[in-house]
């Protein structure tokens, strides 16, 4: 089934380890993911013609607890890193983060590469520019039906539905083909605001050929339509009536049709609503000015302003929904929020999904208002949240409609693409023309076929506080030894002479085990390890380092069943 999904490094169909790709014909055309593909985040594709490069989307990935002290992850940059200057554009399909929150780390490198995008989305980015203090940068604004020409590519927007407004899929077309990229949508029939993805629009792409599909691939295990968004209302409405204190909903930051329909909600019942959080005050602001959220008047108030009312006649809206350890409500969680106190009787909305990898944090968090007697309302007991994406009902119809020459699922764990090829083969695409890729996998288009031609890396970048890049796979692995397993620090001190340990072992221990005296069984055979390396002739401190590292390891994992970070210094005199 094209390129089998598994690990860097992974095989081509023809079982073959998959190696550089070779120069690009001047008749193709060359897709390269460099996230997305394997995770939900991160997502973003690089488009080749004629030695121009065109960028769709550059989104961030947010961090595992395996990725302690990790505030971020990026796309694989590091891939286009000497052919910044190649790009003649950076397509934005629509303004969540998963597809914009990398774009400042990415203009940090070549300031002017043209934006183009939706109104919504460029006006969202051009906040997070002030933050990342990025001036002059480049736009063009597009509306869906609208064609425009970047450098060797014809492009045309076409509206999709989402969870947040202005969404858009583009076609991108060359001498070399077509490709229609769907970004995130879903076919939501009676959407907030009016706006239908457009059926007539993929169904003439498809008339007039779509050589390589690149589809949305996150509900593609789901069966059936996606439930419309307005079918939340009737449970954020039976919340409010049941509610006699405060009623926190908790959402994306981004996600303006969630926010709609809880102001809604509130007016409905004479609540007042208040926004806490950074980027939700950011961006429900610049959605309000630009008109795809409507406030009544006299709604919004201020945080600061918030116990001039009664709890019963207040609504908190607020970021945490994924348990971001920073977040307001994962603060209000743990009774660290400056202004919020929680009380028993409130209740808490967590109107968003479970994103695969936030597990723990979310639960974490739902424990920690529970434990202050807060009543949590998430998807799991209410229908507080619909999804964004389409199921494999949509993604059936959009496949029979386009009737695609390739397909490339996009956008999904493993899984997702997997199931995503099989939907696109179900409906007659030949299953070698229905590309399984992972991010860095390199497919050239040529003469309507899709080749994988070979891998490039497209590894996770880490943001740590301004720190970009630096961080390596090497260095969170002893971060999480340092955390799970503790730390073990040995000072010796050798005379190269007489070939004896003179002072020492000193042996301190930190989040391993209290007092240093368990380690008293231990120093003699440091000490005869020590002697007998010396008495083979070994001087060097690093190897007798070793020595001590590879004689209290053992001894640490016999004795407790530990491995615990171990610094051995060894001083020579």
């Amino acid at each position: 089934m094209g390129a089998r999904v598994g690990p860097v490094g992974s095989t081509d169909v023809a079982g073959s380890r998959l190696q550089t790709p070779p120069p690009l014909s001047r008749s193709a055309m060359r897709v390269t993911p460099l996230g997305g593909l394997g995770d939900i985040g991160r997502n973003m594709t690089v488009v080749e013609h004629h030695g121009q490069l065109l960028i769709v989307d550059c989104g961030v990935l947010f961090p595992e607890d395996n990725h302690p002290g990790v505030d971020l992850i990026l796309p694989g940059f590091g891939a286009i890193a000497d052919r910044l200057d190649d790009v003649v554009g950076l397509v934005l399909t629509h303004g969540h983060e998963d597809h914009i929150g990398a774009v400042p780390y990415l203009l940090k490198q070549r300031p002017d590469i043209p934006l183009i995008g939706s109104r919504l989305t460029l006006a969202l980015l051009r906040e997070k520019f002030k933050e990342h203090r990025l001036r002059n940068t480049v736009e063009l604004v597009v509306t869906d039906g609208e064609q425009t020409q970047v450098g060797a590519f014809d492009l045309e927007f076409v509206a999709v539905n989402h969870s947040i407004p202005d969404a858009l899929a583009v076609a991108i077309s060359t001498e070399a083909g077509r490709i229609l990229h769907t970004g995130d949508f879903k076919m939501d029939q009676l959407p907030l605001d009016g706006r239908l993805t457009d059926l007539r629009a993929f169904a003439r792409l498809g008339e007039a050929g779509v050589d390589l599909f690149l589809v949305d691939s996150t509900n593609a295990e789901v069966p059936g339509f996606t439930t419309p968004e307005r079918d939340i209302a009737p449970a954020l409405d039976r919340v409010f009536d049941r509610s006699k204190q405060r009623v926190i909903v908790a959402c994306f930051a981004s996600h303006v049709h969630r926010v709609q329909q809880v102001l809604d909600s509130a007016v409905a019942h004479g609540r007042k609503v208040v926004y806490v959080g950074r980027s939700m005050v950011r961006n429900m602001g610049v959605a309000r000015d630009l008109g795809y959220l409507k406030v009544p008047a006299n709604t919004l108030i201020e945080m600061r302003d918030i116990e001039n009312f009664k709890p019963e006649d207040v609504v908190i809206v607020c970021t945490g929904s994924q348990g971001e350890p920073m977040s307001a409500l994962s603060r209000m969680a743990a009774s660290e929020h400056p202004v919020i106190d929680l009380k028993p009787g409130d209740t808490v909305v967590l109107a968003s999904s479970l994103i695969p990898g936030n597990e723990n944090s979310v639960y974490r968090v739902i424990n920690g208002l529970t434990r202050l007697g807060a009543k949590v309302v998430h998807k799991g007991n209410a229908m507080v949240h619909v999804s964004g994406h389409a199921s494999a009902g949509e993604l059936l119809y959009c496949y029979n409609i386009i009737k695609p020459r390739n397909v490339m699922p996009v956008h999904g764990e493993a899984r997702h693409l997997v199931a995503n090829a099989e939907l696109a083969i179900q409906t007659g695409v030949p299953r070698k023309r229905t590309i399984l890729a992972e991010d860095g996998t390199v497919i050239d288009l040529e003469r309507g076929k899709a080749t994988v031609v070979g891998k490039v890396d497209a590894g996770y970048i880490f943001v740590d506080g301004t720190t970009v890049g630096d961080i390596s796979e090497a260095a969170l692995t002893d971060r999480k030894i340092l955390g799970e397993e503790g730390f073990i620090s040995v000072v010796a001190v050798v005379d190269t002479r007489s070939r004896k340990v003179i002072s020492g072992p000193d042996i301190h221990a930190r989040g391993f085990v209290e007092g240093d005296k368990i380690f008293d069984p231990v120093r003699p055979k440091i000490t005869e390890a020590l002697e007998a390396a010396l008495a083979d002739g070994t001087d060097d401190a690093y190897q007798l380092q070793q020595v001590i590292r590879r004689r209290l390891g053992r001894w640490v994992n016999d004795t407790h069943r530990r491995r615990p970070m171990i610094v051995p210094v060894v001083v020579l005199t």
